[in-house]
């Protein structure tokens, strides 16, 4: 189903109980429910201790016999780690919610901070590059990670060895935040422990991923999505022509965000992706001011609207058995393992967006269909 952007003046009620905060976290944690699923169940019930009654009964309907949520302990467990960690969780309508995170597609429901949040509303510049980055690259990224700060951004990474870790230690007197693939409470790799320390300390370091959780290769993807979603650009430094750093320009485009590189030489392999940026239209940087400059005509942060899951539409007419199963058919022929945008499927279909709905939850719970971020869909083989 599409996601629809609602007025700011009506954003999702974040949990004010601890009792709420509980279940959201218990709804978002229980089995099959992806971001979007969570946006839908809230939508629908209009609370995450109602979503997580009625969960059981929808998985029973759509063929799931053996469904349970996820268990009370699990997430009281979690949250007394967060309590030993002195992380802080942030649901999205909380004031402290990154109004940028919360303005792309899919934004995580909930992140788990250690740190300075205040740093969140100050404008925020993604830094990404090679693990295994040269010297220069190094020097280059110190030097710009300096300046911006100086100048009043707050410098975004992922914590990685190479360009991440010196854009966080170049940056760390004026600010800087570490998105981590992992839980927030997991440093990786273990090399940074001591400047992992540092940003908890004078910085703030950020996961959506459950407490205590090790990073995995899957992991990777939604931590660069957050971080590009958290800033008003992305400065690649030294990047492969395949690399993570490429993937987190990509997500950056595709959030309407401003990309920039550093040209290296065409020899060095580390710096074919940037020059492949650089031949695709992103911004040069030789320096700070050369990424000044190009926020100048971008206005101050605004506060955006946050994306909330579509109402429930009115209950269409109950197709029978058959009818469904015959959807069910015709949906699972039309996906693959490549993903399709849901508003394609819907118009390949050629019916209502209010019949398909309810059969792609019952899919996604059968795990027969994943959602990916961006509304888009693939089949389970």
């Amino acid at each position: 189903m599409t996601e629809e952007r609602l007025s700011s003046t009506h954003p999702p009620l974040p949990p004010t109980t601890e009792d709420d905060r509980l279940n959201w976290l218990r709804l978002l944690r229980s089995r099959r429910v992806g971001i979007v699923t969570f946006y839908r169940l809230l939508a629908e019930h209009g609370t995450a201790r109602a979503a997580l009654d009625a969960l059981p009964e929808v998985a029973r309907a759509a063929g799931v016999t053996d469904y349970e949520i996820c268990p009370e302990g699990v997430v009281l467990a979690e949250m007394k780690a967060a309590r030993r960690a002195r992380a802080r969780m942030l649901c999205i309508g909380d004031p402290d919610y990154p109004t940028h995170l919360a303005d792309i597609d899919s934004p995580p429901p909930i992140l788990w901070c250690i740190g300075n949040t205040a740093l969140l509303k100050r404008p925020l510049i993604a830094m990404v590059g090679a693990r295994n980055a040269s010297s220069l690259g190094t020097r280059m990224t110190k030097h710009l990670a300096a300046d911006l700060a100086s100048a009043g951004f707050v410098v975004v990474s992922g914590l990685a060895r190479g360009v991440d870790a010196a854009a966080h230690l170049a940056a760390l007197d004026g600010g800087t935040v570490a998105v981590q693939a992992g839980g927030v409470d997991v440093v990786y790799p273990a090399e940074n422990s001591d400047l992992a320390d540092q940003i908890a300390l004078r910085g703030l370091r950020l996961s959506d991923q459950p407490m205590g959780t090790q990073p995995q290769a899957r992991h990777f993807p939604a931590r660069n999505r957050i971080i590009s979603g958290l800033a008003k650009a992305v400065v690649v430094v030294e990047a492969a022509a395949k690399s993570g750093s490429l993937i987190t320009a990509r997500n950056a485009l595709d959030q309407g965000r401003d990309v920039l590189a550093v040209p290296g030489h065409p020899f060095d392999a580390r710096a074919s992706g940037c020059n492949m940026l650089l031949r695709d239209g992103a911004t040069l940087v030789r320096g700070a001011q050369d990424v000044i400059d190009a926020l100048a005509p971008l206005a101050e942060p605004q506060t955006a609207e946050l994306p909330l899951a579509p109402a429930a539409p009115a209950a269409p007419h109950k197709p029978s058995l058959r009818d469904t199963a015959k959807l069910h058919n015709r949906i699972l022929s039309q996906l693959g393992p490549s993903p399709l945008a849901e508003d394609q499927l819907i118009r390949d279909l050629a019916r209502p967006a209010t019949e398909i709905a309810p059969v792609l939850l019952d899919l996604e719970l059968d795990g027969k269909i994943l959602r990916q971020p961006g509304g888009l869909l693939s089949r389970v083989n």
